[in-house]
């Protein structure tokens, strides 16, 4: 056990978990009520939200994935980091108001007041079972390979490490305790992965060796529509779909966007994060690509990561660093998840049976939630080994089958006042038997246990076009569902999300909000500039 770690680094690390445990714990005494626990009492500052949209961003399957990817494919997964900056502008710019003015605790909660309960509960349901398949079982299982493949642990041992340290302190301070422990770990994070990526180049001999070594497609940013993971074609159509779900209408990161101080820090907040979210270009799936030149080896797949860690690049405690900022991204995502989880089921679902719940019983519920996501956590731990080999594909697959559907209803619902609530179930149920049907269909001919010639296409098509696709069938279902089937859906808008309510969104401001405007726009141009010219130079 411990194995290729010397004292020094086990010393970095456990004070690491002592520190970080201790800030939990400090924040999570101040918690007072449901808005407290759920949201962190709506007074998160700017620095906070964007170093906690971008940890949360950042998990073990992050290190693992797209670092195995980089080592697998070369730069290309790097659209997703790069073009996840337009998104969270997206979500500053366009979302936030309308969630700002509803005083929404969830996303599902949202969708009820624009559509009705039953597009709440089947987004509810989809979040809750999504969260533990594609992030807590993905998490446990990522942190459990690079823990075992640099330290010896057992996968099952890492598993339970990793859900108790987590749990401990997202289960008793709630939103409050996770954002504000996610400062510190974004800087253990960054500070982490650079120095891998430094020591992997000094290793080889710079950037311009790194470039001679490995194949010239790895640097190749678009890539044939024909190409079977990564056309450009999907790129370009089919990530927008992903991203507009993931930075601007899931839970498990817009939680922390509801429970920002004012629009102000929001936007802020938000932007810092797309500041941030250039960094894993260079500081994960480019040590992918060193990895794959280091050891020659073109199946390491995810094992890219704790090879580098392992592979003797790192003096000691250094690599003590090194495994912190691992365990860092690892646990903010972990705990993000479990509070996540247990603010859908509260507020989406308990609070829906019983209306009149006190404050003291909604943290109570919650409490409780997050340990049955925890034991349900442990639970799952066998089922590790099921996990694909490329965990960052394997993440993108999935979302691709869920995410068309929610994204269409969101989108929709606030470009066009007229959508109704009938229309937005049937999107999302169509949606669902579609993904289902294919998804079911690509596993049976994928296994060799059935082949139909003529339905041999759908079994081939590539997860992003099929993005597309899904996202066209449920736009067109509930654009021609409302047309057929009248409604008062303009006027529940109004009330429910003041989308043409000016005052409310637009309303007149004083000085120093003008300027803090003023500052966000700038930054907000700045950003666009900056990942707009890497893409021209670089790419």
């Amino acid at each position: 056990m411990f194995q290729n770690l010397a004292t020094t680094d086990l010393i970095l690390i456990l004070l690491y978990f002592i520190l970080l445990l201790g800030i939990g714990f400090h924040y999570s005494r101040k918690e007072k009520n449901s808005t407290d626990y759920f949201l962190a009492g709506k007074n998160v500052g700017w620095i906070a939200i964007g170093a906690s949209l971008f940890v949360t961003s950042i998990s073990s399957e992050h290190f693992l994935g797209l670092a195995g990817t980089g080592a697998t494919y070369g730069l290309v997964v790097g659209h997703f980091e790069l073009m996840a900056t337009f998104f969270v502008l997206l979500l500053s710019w366009v979302f936030v108001p309308f969630y700002i003015k509803s005083g929404v605790y969830t996303m599902p909660e949202f969708l009820e007041r624009r559509y009705n309960k039953s597009s709440r509960m089947y987004l509810t349901t989809i979040s809750i079972i999504s969260y533990v398949f594609t992030k807590i079982l993905v998490i446990l299982y990522a942190g459990g390979l690079l823990l075992n493949e640099i330290m010896g642990l057992d996968m099952a041992v890492s598993a339970i490490i990793m859900i108790t340290i987590a749990g401990m302190y997202s289960m008793t301070g709630g939103l409050k305790a996770i954002v504000h422990v996610d400062i510190l770990q974004a800087m253990v994070f960054i500070l982490g992965a650079l120095i891998l990526t430094f020591f992997g180049l000094r290793n080889i001999g710079g950037l311009s060796e790194l470039q001679l070594k490995a194949p010239a497609h790895f640097f190749d940013m678009f890539r044939p529509s024909s190409d079977p993971v990564f056309p450009w074609t999907g790129i370009i159509f089919g990530v927008p779909i992903l991203g507009i779900w993931y930075w601007c209408t899931d839970q498990y990161v817009v939680q922390r966007v509801l429970g920002g101080r004012d629009i102000n820090h929001v936007r802020s907040g938000t932007i810092l994060a797309g500041f941030l979210k250039i960094l894993p270009v260079f500081i994960l799936v480019l040590p992918g690509i060193i990895a794959y030149v280091q050891f020659s080896d073109a199946s390491l797949g995810d094992r890219a990561f704790p090879a580098l860690i392992a592979g003797g690049l790192l003096p000691t405690g250094i690599k003590g660093i090194v495994i912190a900022s691992f365990l860092a991204a690892l646990i903010s995502s972990l705990a993000s998840s479990f509070n996540s989880s247990a603010t859908l089921f509260t507020m989406d679902f308990y609070r829906q049976f019983r209306p009149h719940s006190t404050e003291k019983e909604l943290v109570l519920v919650g409490r409780l939630a997050t340990v049955a996501i925890i034991s349900l956590g442990i639970l799952l731990i066998p089922f590790l080994r099921f996990i694909s080999s490329h965990i960052f594909i394997f993440l993108l697959k999935v979302q691709a089958y869920i995410s068309p559907p929610i994204a269409a209803v969101f989108i929709i619902g606030l470009l066009w006042k007229r959508a109704n609530g009938t229309g937005a179930i049937w999107a999302l149920g169509s949606g669902a038997v579609v993904s289902s049907f294919v998804l079911t269909f690509n596993f049976l001919c994928d296994g060799g246990y059935i082949y139909i010639p003529f339905l041999q296409p759908i079994a081939e098509i590539n997860f992003l076009h099929f993005a597309v696709f899904l996202f066209l069938i449920s736009s067109a279902v509930l654009v021609t569902v409302t047309l057929i089937v009248q409604s008062k859906s303009s006027d529940r808008m109004v009330l429910s999300t003041g989308f043409i309510d000016q005052p409310g969104i637009v309303q007149k401001i004083g000085d120093t909000e003008l300027k803090w405007t003023k500052i966000n726009v700038g930054f907000s141009a700045l950003l666009i500039l900056i990942v707009l010219m890497l893409y021209a130079i670089f790419f």
